[in-house]
């Protein structure tokens, strides 16, 4: 069974009485204009499916709250909105829906230093946050590629560059306030570093992409920022080798805080995008932080390694500004591919296996996409074993839609069979659903209906996601 190349749409239209409603209660801040309704039916996955009935811009926890039982109330989807960068579908309104725009809720709510915390409403992005904390020596280090927002980044379970070191948002969750599908307010987990009291909450509504509650406060760990920082660029003569390095890094124990894949083909269009003189060669693109003895360790160790395995070009980022501009770059990736075909729509997935089957899993994807013929680029968070392939389509060719679908069927089954998951961060959304079933199986997919039916009976919050 292949991935899907569309989705299965059953949108209906808001029924008028609870349009009437939402605009009583609201009034400019719901929209059904069309321009804003599309705005909020895209994302960054290539299905186009049509766009929500309405738009609600909420403030706070209680407008949500509003919001969703005014939809219980008649049966309707909701469907909440953050950055709109999710790449599997997440926020399409496949069943029709109420969209709940949550980017006016971004204050950041309380800055605990000295228990190193902070809690945020669901807007607040992750470069906002980074910007609030600049001044406390502290910072919250997961870091997807686009500028989403922290309730998004539950949602989805999200990680980044960082997660190597200091985990995924699984990790740095601590509490949750949360709006459940009838409406009522529920707060899970507590300040506390760790609990033994009851059910995990907080870890079942993250990365439930929205069908199981509304996240509108989180609550997240703080780190120190490190004494010393140094960035590194190192090219190699083939994939294979850079990721051979990379496992050598983590079985050698080295703390290494980032340590990123970039193929020739992203690394062509990071240079053009951001003006960059790297070599057109697979790279990794490294980060070390602790204290100045510590990093210098650190590096040193890794750039013998890389000697052992033909890196060259090895250079280093000293100063902030170098640093963040490799950094911009790198987070750049995803856009600067798309420049590279102009009017391209991107067919991306991710996959995570064992560090040791990492190199085995890349090379017969990057083997499987030359033959095809399609152009692509990949990338990856190589330290924990998590890559993303993106191939570049004309969205007027059905037949590049197709070939994009099977290259990607094929990788996921192969992380599969290597004891790996079809998705390490994205989350499943609309596009992997049926390779969720065949990771997980039917027994395990009946428990999730089972936990999705008790928390949402209606299934009106985010309907058509994660399984059909």
């Amino acid at each position: 069974m292949n991935a899907p190349t569309t989705p299965h749409i059953l949108s209906r239209p808001a029924p008028p009485a609870l349009l009437d409603a939402l605009a009583a209660r609201f009034g400019a801040q719901c929209s059904t204009a069309m321009a804003v309704r599309a705005q909020h039916g895209r994302d960054e996955s290539p299905f186009d499916v049509p766009p929500p009935a309405a738009v609600v811009f909420c403030q706070s926890t209680e407008d949500v709250a509003d919001a969703v039982k005014l939809a219980a109330a008649h049966d309707y989807p909701v469907i909440a909105f953050g950055a709109g960068s999710s790449l599997e579908g997440q926020l399409l309104a496949v069943q029709g829906g109420i969209s709940l725009d949550l980017t006016r809720m971004n204050r950041v709510l309380d800055v605990a230093a000295a228990d190193m915390l902070v809690t945020v409403q669901a807007g607040v992005t992750r470069l906002q946050l980074g910007d609030e904390l600049r001044h406390t020596g502290l910072f919250f280090p997961i870091d997807p590629g686009a500028d989403a927002t922290l309730g998004g980044m539950t949602a989805t379970r999200a990680s980044g560059t960082n997660a190597v070191r200091y985990g995924t948002m699984r990790d740095n969750v601590l509490a949750l306030t949360v709006v459940l599908a009838d409406g009522r307010v529920v707060r899970t987990g507590t300040r506390a570093r760790k609990s033994s009291a009851g059910y995990d909450l907080t870890r079942l509504i993250v990365g439930s992409e929205g069908t199981l509650g509304i996240v509108t406060e989180v609550t997240l760990r703080l780190y120190p920022q490190p004494e010393a920082v140094a960035a590194a660029v190192c090219s190699f003569p083939d994939v294979a080798q850079a990721v051979d390095c990379t496992i050598a890094i983590i079985q050698a124990g080295i703390p290494i805080a980032r340590v990123e894949l970039m193929d020739a083909g992203a690394v062509r269009a990071v240079n053009a995008h951001d003006h960059l003189d790297l070599p057109e060669k697979p790279l990794l693109l490294m980060e070390f932080h602790g204290s100045p003895a510590g990093v210098r360790e650190q590096a040193e160790a890794v750039q013998a390694l890389a000697a052992e395995h033909q890196g060259s070009d090895f250079a280093w980022a000293d100063t902030p500004e170098e640093r963040s501009r490799l950094w911009k770059a790198r987070h750049h990736a995803y856009l600067s591919a798309l420049q590279m075909k102009p009017g391209c729509r991107c067919v991306t997935t991710d996959t995570c296996v064992p560090i040791s089957r990492l190199a085995e899993s890349i090379n017969a994807t990057i083997l499987e996409a030359d033959q095809a013929g399609l152009p692509y680029f990949v990338v990856g968070h190589v330290g924990d074993g998590n890559y993303h392939i993106g191939y570049l389509i004309d969205p007027a060719k059905p037949e590049e839609r197709e070939l994009a679908e099977r290259l990607n069927a094929q990788l996921v089954r192969r992380a599969l069979q290597l004891g790996g998951t079809c998705s390490g961060e994205h989350g499943i959304g609309l596009h992997k659903q049926d390779f969720l079933r065949e990771e997980a199986g039917d027994d395990t997919l009946d428990l999730m209906r089972a936990i999705k039916h008790a928390l949402d009976p209606k299934g009106i919050l985010n309907p058509g996601k994660i399984f059909a």
